[in-house]
């Protein structure tokens, strides 16, 4: 319970945690954001980091000029980090197989699996690339990939698609936004509102299929 107590914490106040990050640990930054992103992506038991608010929040930490970072430079870092995390998902769920997945673990909840096996046979390939914008899903798309035996070219390519558009959409959305005002004022509210919607479409694909289930 203190684990979430500190994880919604952290989440909910982002900038103020990673501008402590940043006076603290300066270009070491580049490495600390590099391993929650490739965590994040890369680990199927760490689906709960906070990567949309994450990449967000670091944008508008660097658009606010307090910082030695450099948003290109962080933008290749974290591009790298989403590929390379993916990619060790993908070999894992290639190894592991679906077994890891069981009705009561509250991590790697059998029904996580069921629900993106679900999203993956619907959209195939292009799954690896809508999952980035998806948490949970993003975590374990790959993964079941790995289990589906996906030719590992075509993982690839869709990976890197999907890396960068991730990366580049939420990191500068925050660059830029992070420069108004009105944003700058009201940051805590956008972080909420960014970690609301990015969790509907998981909250909305998991109420379908429970009615699903209960009518067939």
């Amino acid at each position: 319970m203190e684990f979430l107590q500190q994880l919604i914490d952290f989440i909910l106040h982002i900038d103020k945690h990673l501008a402590e990050i940043v006076n603290e640990y300066h270009t070491l930054t580049y490495l600390i954001l590099f391993l929650i992103i490739f965590a994040e992506t890369g680990f199927v038991v760490t689906p709960f980091l906070p990567g949309d608010s994450l990449l967000f929040a670091t944008g508008a930490l660097i658009a606010g000029g307090k910082t030695d970072l450099d948003i290109w430079m962080m933008f290749l870092v974290l591009v790298v980090a989403a590929i390379a995390g993916n990619t060790l998902n993908y070999k894992l769920g290639s190894i592991l197989g679906p077994g890891v997945f069981k009705e009561k673990n509250k991590i790697l909840k059998l029904k996580y699996y069921h629900d993106s096996h679900a999203f993956f046979e619907k959209h195939g390939g292009k799954a690896i690339i809508f999952s980035r914008f998806l948490p949970i899903f993003r975590t374990i798309a790959p993964f079941v990939a790995g289990i589906a035996k996906m030719p590992f070219a075509r993982f690839s390519t869709f990976n890197v698609v999907g890396g960068v558009s991730w990366i580049f959409s939420l990191l500068f959305a925050g660059y830029f936004l992070g420069q108004i005002t009105w944003f700058k004022q009201n940051f805590d509210l956008v972080i909420v509102f960014i970690a609301v919607v990015s969790f509907v479409p998981a909250v909305w694909a998991a109420v379908r299929s429970r009615f699903k289930s209960k009518n067939d």
